[in-house]
């Protein structure tokens, strides 16, 4: 018995459930609607949209007779055929009433989404905006939402009027878009949706085609002789489609552009577009065939034929008589691009024997888009205000599926071609790396050996140019002598030779040494020596040294530490085999012309017996001369030797760097 009370009262509580659910379901709509009413009470209501014919005299002023009742968006080449000029429009709206609104007074927003081709807009008797240009070359706002805030000064009650004045010319497509008017915040939102659909949309497309055409141009050229390798499609295709990119650019500039430029009026610009339009349809189709693999020769020719017929109608025939051709070849270029699309998908989808081609069929998914919106154009099944705009965007994110699918499918290809390169590159590579290293190791030992060769020569030199002219100025000095050399001198011949060693040393660290300020101070320790043991040998010794640097050209440490021990090589040498009894040294600086370069040059003349220079060379048994020229040649000087009976002059040629800042200051 619990259990049937129980029963019996929950199906009496659902049953009441149900009877309130009911009721809300029934209820609610009437609710929904009586508010909506209140809300559409509350805006601002048009009352009426009529338009007229302005006068051509005073196109200013605004008519008195011919008003029609239309519908906004209107096009009047449907019903003023062959009309050029300014046509008025006017839009009777009322406010909400008191007794309805609790705010009848809150600020009225004015939305427009376009004047074709030009036009200015008054609230009563006060201006709102206006054009730039109401005459030829007209400003082009026909794609151009507007929006704004009525000024309250203009409003009284009752009545009011919005006029809108279009400009337009005789076989361009004028009236006026869509109008709205209500609160500031319905305005604005629905004004932001169509500057995205009339504006931004067409800028990415126009930036995206731009992209296009010039990277599927940029692989035609490249690669127009052959063939690509994805399903056989011909190279010719990426160029059919970049031309098509580009015409279709062209196009959207009716869509973008604010004035005419750079042609001289509307019908001028209209011609261009619809010659950038059959240019389009001419490489739709050519593209499709080559993409497709499809070969229709006669059609072809017939299309090239069509498209220059087309051309030449627009671009010879005179204004009177273009007009009435532009909306007839526009319609018949539509119907080309429309066949083009039903026989593509034909060719995609019917069945076949081998592989399915899966690209053929994205591209018939494209081409299907255009059929459906081109065929409900053509048709006028929906508002051609709207499809007009559609029609182009998507066209343009038809562009961006072909883009991505031709990039897509080459990087496939690619990352598969890449993967067999990566692979056997690996390979490669890893042979190479033990050959390499087998190769460093080989290298790397000689090279060990070659730098101690350079080294053992180095001292050489080294210890032939300073301690072993020192030897020889001693050795000749004790030659020489007429009795035994005092203690003292002796002494101050070996301080000499341990000075030469020590030099001979301390080389390698002679790089961070400073270097003299003026030639004079550089020179002066060799000169003491050379022209005491000079004096003893009874030769007369000349210097001619410059006072300074060539500035703001200076040697390095190591440069003037080679021209030292060069000297000192070519002074021993006149004192070991001249027989001179007179020297000549010269150091001279200066700047060399026209490369205008720091040069030192040093000259170290005598009137000894001299010798045979070449033959001297050639024996190659003189380690002085091997010296100075191996040593020379490190600092970049150029030492030449010339040689007579009368005597031997050594030369040496160095040209300077510029100081650094550091030295400089120095």
């Amino acid at each position: 018995m619990a259990r049937q009370r129980t029963g019996s009262v929950l199906g009496s509580c659902g049953v009441k459930y149900a009877l309130w659910l009911v009721a809300f379901i029934l209820v609610w709509p009437l609710h929904a609607r009586a508010a909506e009413d209140v809300v559409n009470a509350c805006t601002p209501q048009i009352v009426a949209i009529q338009a007229a014919r302005a006068d051509p005299e005073t196109p200013e002023i605004r008519p008195v007779q011919g008003w029609v009742d239309v519908k906004v968006p209107e096009v009047w080449f449907r019903r003023w055929l062959g009309w050029g000029g300014s046509v008025w429009y006017r839009i009777d709206w009322k406010r909400a009433a008191e007794s309805v609104c609790e705010d009848s007074t809150s600020p009225v927003a004015l939305g427009i989404d376009g004047i074709m081709v030009a036009g200015e807009v008054f609230s009563n008797n006060d201006l709102l905006w206006r054009d730039a240009s109401l005459v030829e070359p007209l400003s082009r706002s026909w794609n151009v939402p507007r929006w704004g805030i009525l000024p309250a000064s203009s409003l009284h009650t009752g009545i009011n009027s919005v006029w809108v004045r279009a400009v337009g010319a005789i076989g361009v497509s004028s009236g006026l878009g869509p109008v709205r008017l209500g609160e500031v915040h319905d305005v604005a939102e629905k004004y932001n949706s169509a500057l995205w659909r009339q504006r931004l949309v067409y800028f990415i497309n126009a930036v995206l085609c731009t992209m296009a055409a010039a990277l599927f141009l940029l692989v035609w050229a490249v690669g127009r002789r052959g063939r690509s390798q994805a399903q056989g499609t011909d190279i010719n295709a990426y160029g059919w489609f970049g031309l098509m990119a580009l015409c279709w650019l062209a196009y959207l500039t009716t869509y973008l552009a604010p004035s005419p430029w750079p042609w001289p009026d509307s019908l001028a610009r209209a011609r261009f577009s619809q010659v950038a339009l059959i240019g389009y349809a001419l490489c739709v189709c050519i593209f499709t065939f080559r993409f497709g693999g499809q070969h229709f020769p006669r059609i072809e020719k017939i299309l090239y034929g069509l498209a220059a017929l087309g051309t030449a109608v627009l671009a010879l025939l005179p204004h009177e008589a273009v007009m009435h051709w532009l909306n007839p070849l526009w319609q018949a270029t539509m119907w080309v691009i429309l066949l083009n699309g039903l026989q593509f998908q034909w060719h995609a989808w019917r069945p076949r024997q081998g592989r399915i081609h899966v690209s053929h069929r994205l591209l018939a998914v494209c081409w299907l888009v255009f059929v459906v919106v081109g065929v409900a154009t053509q048709l006028s099944f929906v508002d051609m205000w709207q499809v007009a705009r559609y029609w182009a965007a998507l066209s343009g994110l038809s562009v961006i599926g072909l883009v991505m699918l031709l990039l897509g499918a080459q990087l496939v290809r690619q990352m598969r071609s890449m993967a067999l390169f990566n692979r056997s590159l690996e390979e490669r590579v890893a042979q190479a790396r033990n050959e390499l290293e087998q190769a460093q190791g080989r290298a790397h030992a000689q090279a060990l050996e070659n730098a101690k060769l350079q080294e053992r020569m180095r001292i050489a030199h080294d210890l032939h140019d300073g301690l072993g002219a020192s030897l020889v100025r001693g050795m000749a000095l004790v030659e020489q002598a007429g009795q035994t050399l005092p203690n003292d001198r002796v002494l101050s011949l070996f301080k000499t030779l341990r000075d030469d060693l020590r030099q001979v040393i301390d080389y390698g660290s002679s790089a961070g040494a400073t270097v003299p300020d003026t030639p004079v101070q550089w020179v002066a320790p060799l000169r003491h020596r050379f022209t005491h043991i000079l004096d003893e040998l009874d030769v007369a010794s000349e210097w001619n040294i410059s006072p300074q640097w060539p500035a703001p050209y200076l040697p390095s440490a190591l440069q003037c530490l080679g021209l030292t021990r060069l000297m000192e090589e070519a002074l021993s040498n006149v004192i070991k085999h001249s027989h001179a009894r007179h020297l000549r040294v010269a150091i001279e600086t200066g700047i060399a012309t026209p490369r205008q370069e720091g040069v030192l040059v040093v000259r170290i003349e005598d009137d000894g017996t001299g010798f045979d220079v070449a033959a001297v060379r050639q024996a190659g048994l003189s380690v002085g001369m091997r010296s100075m020229a191996a040593r020379s040649e490190r600092i970049g000087a150029q030492l030449q030797v010339t040689s007579s009976p009368c005597g031997t002059m050594v030369s040496v040629l160095m040209v300077l760097a510029v100081a650094p800042a550091s030295a400089a200051k120095t």
